[in-house]
């Protein structure tokens, strides 16, 4: 390896132990315990790599993911934690780390992703620009979003894009699951191999599956809302993914509904489910990323004007109202009611009673912040398990996986339990069916500080 790395961790061991490693590698290490110096460093332009502890003296590493952005496009940084939550790996992520390794970390592991890193930044332009292979950014895809959610998206379709992993792209109608497919399909290395989208006609006799393999010659096959297809047909899928390895296309798939509870709800078979989850993508709905209306309104108008439509721009109180609702059909309802507007309005801005014209009567509704109000628990929690393990790319989470979970459950039940019984311990144990002495000694496990609580309304 050849570079200069920063770390940054308040354990003198750790420093200690990476620097002689990274030094034996051939590298020039600058160690340091304060978030402070990492970050007059950064300033001053040292260092080709960043590998950061989340949890310091002076700061939250995570929290400086954006001012190193800022001041220093295309630096990769390394998080390191060992609050090794679900939620520090998704934040990590969220917060464009170049990578994220709980601790305790394998260093061979750690090295050989440093190495990668400091390869990437030396065939980095000068612009600091990303290079092509690694497509991340939201300009370089064919979608359009900079919220949260739709940058983890982004990552994770470069995670999994040139990999031969089939892919499970959940969602509800409207939302761009087909889009997702293709894009994964356009910017992978079968890029100029065919992409098949196979329908249940496509799939309806016994030579079907053979007519679909011979179009894709080792492209890529989408089965479109895999849930709508009957027994017959997907068994005929398992079948046709079962051929030689050698020779078979990649497989996607697009569903509605969870694909978990799709499988527990026999619309999706067993065996079919798992051939296909090899990676899992959930696309969120517009109503979880309300704050992308704008970009995509404007994405939208300028995609009329290019088709030969009026040029039109909407008024803010327009955009504003747009944020307020529902949107049902998601984007493709948002696209729709952007072309009537541009061909109905009297004027270049289109007004907010002209948006109430052509939305109508459609109930208003407040922005959410997971997969809707009808997601099962269980469906939500699988969710972001499955995350979890995605952002880990080819890596298992660390050992202890179980424990951690149930730690990250109970903790918010038995502090909002608490909340709801106003502090007392005897009615909180009742309502949560456990011993009181076996609250007791979670409250103490889980370091929950018991003060007098307002109970909720």
């Amino acid at each position: 390896m050849d570079g200069t790395v920063l770390v940054a961790d308040d354990d003198r061991t750790i420093r200690t132990v990476l620097t002689q490693a990274l030094t034996r590698a051939g590298c020039k290490v600058h160690a340091t315990s304060s978030l402070t110096t990492l970050m007059r460093w950064v300033g001053e332009g040292k260092g080709d790599v960043v590998i950061s502890d989340v949890m310091m003296p002076d700061g939250n590493g995570l929290e400086m993911l954006p001012k190193i952005a800022q001041d220093r496009p295309g630096l990769p940084v390394i998080v390191i934690s060992a609050q090794n939550t679900i939620m520090t790996a998704i934040q990590a992520a969220e917060a464009e780390a170049y990578d994220y390794l709980p601790k305790p970390f394998d260093l061979p592991d750690l090295m050989k992703r440093t190495a990668k890193a400091l390869e990437q930044k030396r065939r980095m332009p000068a612009s600091g620009a990303t290079p092509p292979d690694e497509v991340e950014r939201p300009d370089e895809l064919p979608l359009v979003g900079r919220t949260a959610g739709m940058q983890a998206l982004y990552r994770l379709v470069a995670r999994v894009m040139n990999t031969d992993l089939s892919v499970m792209i959940s969602g509800e109608s409207g939302t761009g699951k087909s889009l997702i497919a293709k894009a994964i399909h356009d910017f992978s290395d079968r890029r100029n191999l065919p992409f098949v989208t196979a329908s249940a006609a496509d799939l309806q006799d016994l030579e079907g599956p053979a007519r679909v393999l011979a179009r894709a010659r080792g492209g890529t096959v989408l089965f479109d809302e895999i849930a709508d297809l009957d027994a017959e047909i997907q068994a005929r899928i398992v079948r046709m993914m079962d051929g030689p390895a050698d020779t078979l296309p990649r497989f996607m798939a697009t569903c509605q509904t969870d694909p978990n509870r799709a499988m527990e709800e026999g619309k999706v078979r067993q065996d079919l489910y798992y051939r296909l989850c090899g990676a899992t993508i959930h696309v969120p709905s517009l109503r979880e990323r309300v704050d992308d209306i704008p970009l995509l309104v404007e994405h939208f108008l300028m995609r009329a004007e290019r088709d030969g439509l009026p040029k039109r721009y909407l008024s803010d109180e327009a955009v504003e109202m747009m944020r307020t609702f529902s949107w049902p059909g998601n984007v493709r309802q948002l696209e729709n009611a952007i072309r009537r507007l541009v061909l109905t309005a009297r004027a270049d801005e289109i007004t907010r009673p002209e948006v109430e014209a052509v939305l109508g009567n459609q109930p208003e509704t407040e922005p959410v912040l997971g997969g809707g109000d009808t997601e099962k628990l269980s469906a939500s929690v699988a969710r972001h398990l499955r995350r979890y393990f995605d952002l880990h790319g080819n890596i298992l989470p660390p050992p202890g996986l179980y424990a951690r979970i149930l730690r990250e459950v109970e903790l918010p039940l038995i502090e909002i339990a608490l909340d709801a019984t106003g502090g007392n311990q005897a009615k909180c144990a009742d309502l949560l069916g456990i011993n009181r002495n076996t609250l007791r000694k979670k409250i103490t496990d889980l370091d929950i500080r018991v003060t007098r609580r307002r109970k909720l309304m």
